[in-house]
């Protein structure tokens, strides 16, 4: 826990979420965009009248983000959409793995020019490192970026937006990497290892990045969120009332509270976790974090 701060964690929406993720706050509308990825079921929680409306997408859901023209744009199981929540009316962009009906999108994000990323990974047996990175541009271009991941998380970006953060959760690797960042062509290169979890009891799920620079990211199997520094190093962790968190995201009006989603999936066996598939929010931190940029189409 952070030293000499009254941290407070509160569940603010109570679910069975079988894979809680994709949390992302929408400064411009106040709310929390999340989504339970196998229900295909797409929320907006509002903190100020603590109320969560879902709707369902049809089919499994990785990740979302708000766009700038309104409603939102998916990485759902059969490629990218545009879609909006009221309608229900959805828009197929493109498919980039057409080719690969075992794999779906997980985790993603936008950079800090508005491009959405999202990353794939195979859901079906065998394991294999079928995963990658997709860059969708405003002008509903695709572009495949990293490959070779089992389980694609942990995106984001630094505050100048010139750090690009990846990781892969599956148990043999455990990894978080970082790239330096063509802000203007949107291209990651010069891959380097920026923290491996292999000798911790936690591995790396989704994350954000504070104002700070530092990296928060979700210890799955772990019961914490963990915060590392520009440089690598662990400098606060905040001890969870469940053992699989799977998204950190900063929100609120003063963007100072840390929401994160939750698994209910595969549980230690004996374990009490009543609350486990819910959405949390922590006060107290003392950090603040970035206002995510909208998706630019």
């Amino acid at each position: 826990m952070p030293r000499g701060k009254a941290v407070e964690i509160e569940c603010v929406v109570d679910s069975r979420s079988v894979t809680g993720e994709g949390a992302f706050w929408d400064k411009r509308n106040s709310c929390l965009w999340w989504v339970d990825i196998p229900a295909g079921q797409i929320n907006r929680y509002d903190p100020s009248t603590r109320e969560n409306k879902a709707c369902d997408f049809g089919e499994p859901v990785g990740c979302v983000a708000p766009r700038e023209s309104g409603g939102l744009v998916v990485a759902a199981k059969s490629g990218f959409y545009f879609f909006d929540p009221e309608s229900g009316r959805k828009e197929s962009i493109g498919d980039p793995e057409s080719d690969k009906p075992g794999n779906r999108f997980n985790d993603g994000g936008t950079d800090r020019q508005g491009r959405f990323w999202a990353g794939t990974m195979r859901e079906t047996a065998p394991k294999s490192p079928d995963g990658a990175f997709y860059r969708l541009n405003a002008d509903r271009g695709i572009w495949k970026g990293v490959g070779g991941f089992f389980t694609t998380n942990g995106l984001a970006f630094s505050p100048d937006g010139e750090t690009m953060y990846a990781a892969d959760s599956d148990k043999g690797v455990r990894t978080i990497w970082k790239f330096r960042y063509d802000k203007d062509d949107g291209v990651p290169t010069e891959r380097r290892l920026f923290f491996d979890t292999g000798s911790r009891p936690w591995r790396p799920d989704g994350a954000t990045v504070d104002a700070d620079g530092c990296y928060w990211f979700a210890g799955i199997d772990g019961w914490q969120i963990v915060r590392v520094t520009p440089e690598g190093a662990v400098d606060m962790t905040v001890d969870l009332p469940i053992e699989r968190p799977t998204k950190p995201a900063f929100g609120g009006a003063g963007l100072d509270t840390l929401f994160v989603t939750s698994l209910s999936l595969n549980l230690a066996p004996g374990s009490v976790q009543p609350q486990a598939g819910s959405l949390f929010a922590i006060d107290g931190l003392g950090v603040k974090g970035l206002a995510e940029a909208r998706f630019a189409g």
